[in-house]
């Protein structure tokens, strides 16, 4: 159950990351922040910073149990 409450909170965390990086032009490096587009709608994604933000938020709530 707390993975699908981590999902969520990796999705924003992403967002917000990627959004300030790839505004200023950088990719992140191993982040490989790119600008996604969906129907008319663009934002910067990252999948390895969904992956690592929702593994943190996983195991921080996995902590509190």
């Amino acid at each position: 159950m707390e993975f699908f409450k981590a999902v969520p909170l990796g999705s924003i965390l992403t967002f917000v990351v990627a959004l300030i990086v790839g505004s200023q032009g950088s990719r992140g490096g191993f982040l490989s922040i790119f600008r996604a587009e969906i129907y008319q709608y663009e934002f910067w994604w990252s999948w390895p910073l969904f992956f690592a933000g929702t593994g943190l938020a996983w195991g921080i709530m996995m902590l509190q149990r």
